[in-house]
């Protein structure tokens, strides 16, 4: 178990300008106009292709005497074993702890191509990590070691009530097992998360801690405060009344072969009424799937159509399940409201550490609100990344916007 502990720092800083490639003008900018010095929480970004410079950067933001744990979303246009270097050398023994994105959620809202990093003072929050390296062979025995030892080292750092945060390998389709094991563990402490990315690409994703960057694993962090804070996931699809039974699937491939019996691209293709040469993520982000658990619809996202008549998915699939037809509602609005709700619950200031998924972002693309979008996510002082899939309670879910909101209770 790689075990490395805990902390933060006030202000707000970024290196962030707009929702654009990442260039080489990057730095440091001036802090926003925003008190989260009770709070404990400092933010730095940058977007400067050179590993060393941004690693520097993300120094310069968030250093402190206090500053007791680095967390940090990257693009994966990264070189990342240099970035690893540079992140190490500049942080020497602070724990460090992150992953790859498929984009990035700074003080400014959308971003790709760049790096956005969160600090924690160790006044105000206890940090601890732990590395899961094989993650087909997690059992509860072990899951429930790691709870115990992160929970009493971030407690022995700050007593406090407790929440955690996993980060998973986007591609390793282990996230159920993973996830289910772990929520066992915790108990009663909330958990979420999100899969690690790679730019929209679905070849290399990884997470990062003690130093570098790993794939076919999982970091958890469990971090303990006396700050009033919040776990949530939201939504903005409903249910239809269309259902597609999946009567065959691959289910260790996460692969559908058959829907209603019949081939499932040509099924899915008729449903949506695109021709099967047109699929391709834009549609899956329009027209989702859901299974339906006690009241609750849980979107299972299509990751590819594939040649020989199948849907690859994000999430577990398997013959006999019943997915649901849903409609996306008008998805700027739906945040809008989760914000709202969040800022009359915990009171202002508050940060929003944010896991989106990539796919909720390519529908915000495709309606032209990307800059309105950003407007919401800054206004609400929303950090985070892109996801390949969003952990909830144990929960693996695809199209949602969750994370865990820290208010100052004022």
């Amino acid at each position: 178990m790689a075990d490395r502990d805990s902390g933060l720092d006030s202000g707000l800083n970024s290196g962030l300008d707009s929702e654009t490639d990442r260039g080489t003008d990057s730095g440091i900018s001036a802090p926003v106009a925003r008190d989260h010095e009770a709070l404990g929480l400092s933010v730095a970004c940058s977007r400067d292709p050179r590993p060393g410079v941004a690693a520097q950067e993300l120094k310069q933001g968030l250093d402190h005497p206090d500053l007791g744990f680095v967390l940090f979303f990257v693009s994966a246009e990264y070189p990342l074993d240099e970035l690893a270097e540079a992140i190490d050398a500049r942080f020497g023994e602070l724990p460090v702890a992150g992953c790859t994105s498929a984009g990035e959620i700074t003080p400014t809202g959308y971003a790709r191509g760049s790096i956005v990093a969160i600090g924690f003072d160790r006044r105000h929050y206890g940090v601890a990590t732990t590395l899961i390296e094989e993650l087909d062979d997690v059992t509860l025995p072990d899951a429930q070691r790691r709870v115990e030892a992160l929970l009493s080292s971030a407690r022995r750092r700050l007593p406090g009530e407790a929440f955690a945060l996993t980060l998973l390998d986007g591609l390793s389709a282990s996230e159920e097992q993973v996830l289910a094991t772990l929520d066992a563990a915790l108990g009663g402490i909330p958990s979420f998360g999100g899969s690690a990315g790679d730019d929209n690409h679905l070849a290399h994703t990884h997470v990062f801690t003690a130093g570098r960057f790993h794939s076919g694993a999982a970091v958890v962090v469990l971090i303990t405060t006396h700050h009033p804070f919040e776990v949530f996931s939201s939504h903005h699809l409903k249910a239809r009344r269309e259902k597609l039974v999946v009567t065959r699937a691959d289910a260790e491939g996460r692969r559908v072969l058959e829907l209603n019996a019949l081939p499932a691209v040509d099924e899915y293709a008729r449903w949506v009424g695109v021709p099967a040469s047109q699929l391709d993520e834009g549609v899956f982000a329009r027209f989702p799937l859901a299974v339906k658990l006690g009241d609750a619809y849980y979107v299972r996202s299509i990751q590819r159509a594939n040649a020989d008549g199948s849907l690859s998915f994000y999430c577990a699939v398997e013959t006999g399940i019943v997915l649901t037809a849903m409609a996306a509602e008008p998805i700027l609005t739906a945040l809008e409201h989760t914000l709202s709700g969040l800022r009359q619950r915990l009171g202002s200031p508050q940060l929003i550490i944010g896991c989106d998924c990539f796919l909720r972002r390519l529908e915000i693309e495709a309606l032209d609100q990307v800059a309105e979008a950003s407007r919401q996510l800054s206004g609400a002082s929303v950090l985070g990344f892109n996801t390949y899939g969003e952990q909830h309670h144990g929960m693996h879910v695809n199209q949602t916007f969750t994370g865990v909101a820290i208010g100052s209770g004022r």
